[in-house]
């Protein structure tokens, strides 16, 4: 028998796959750099492990590494551009490895403290919260190309926690994670998967099963 229920709704968050500042441990927020020849294998093999999946919406980053990474997966056809989902700005941290910032600034948060000329946690928190008021009137499958801070970020605010809890969700690139509601409590909003990667598709997440 047919029904009229829209489909729940479940968020598939994306990291890009690799990029050179990627592996070398540098912010990379604004500066639009590709992906490395490891990168675009990464989101290859993603493809395999979403091609089956139907999605009613796919969303993506405007900066080049998470639009390569939809374009290799396979989703690129049915895209819409988010700016909502774009990185983290670091401002003057931009290009700097954690280390060395800290070296000026021993105790330095990028989740509590923010970038001098860059983005502060009160503006990725307001952002991320428009990002979900504005998902969470679709329904269905939904696939979000970004990047990993502020996928951490998205990730807090989608269960309610504050921007500094995002530290607690580091993200691997070309890895995927859901967020979701309880099927027992529909208004309990979930992580049904945390950053799965090609070594730990073969997960069940509730709804859908990546192999």
């Amino acid at each position: 028998m047919k029904t009229n229920m829209p489909n729940p709704l479940s968020l598939y968050l994306i990291r890009h796959g690799e990029t050179e500042w990627a592996l070398d441990r540098r912010h990379t927020g604004l500066t639009d750099i590709p992906l490395t020849a490891n990168g675009e294998s990464e989101a290859r093999e993603l493809g395999k492990h979403l091609r089956d999946i139907q999605f009613s919406h796919v969303l993506t980053s405007p900066l080049k590494r998470a639009q390569q990474t939809c374009n290799l997966v396979g989703l690129d056809q049915i895209t819409e551009i988010e700016p909502d989902l774009v990185e983290w700005d670091y401002g003057d941290y931009e290009g700097k490895q954690s280390v060395n910032i800290r070296k000026e600034r021993p105790d330095w948060n990028v989740f509590r403290d923010g970038c001098p000329h860059g983005e502060m946690p009160a503006q990725i928190r307001d952002r991320a919260d428009r990002l979900i008021a504005r998902l969470r009137t679709l329904d269905g499958n939904i696939a979000l190309f970004s990047h990993g801070q502020f996928g951490g970020v998205l990730a807090a605010r989608w269960i309610g926690l504050t921007v500094d809890a995002a530290q607690h969700f580091p993200i691997g690139t070309a890895s995927i994670s859901i967020f979701a509601f309880d099927s027992h409590h529909p208004t309990v909003p979930i992580i049904a998967l945390w950053n799965a990667s090609r070594e730990s598709y073969r997960i069940s997440c509730g709804r859908s099963l990546l192999l």
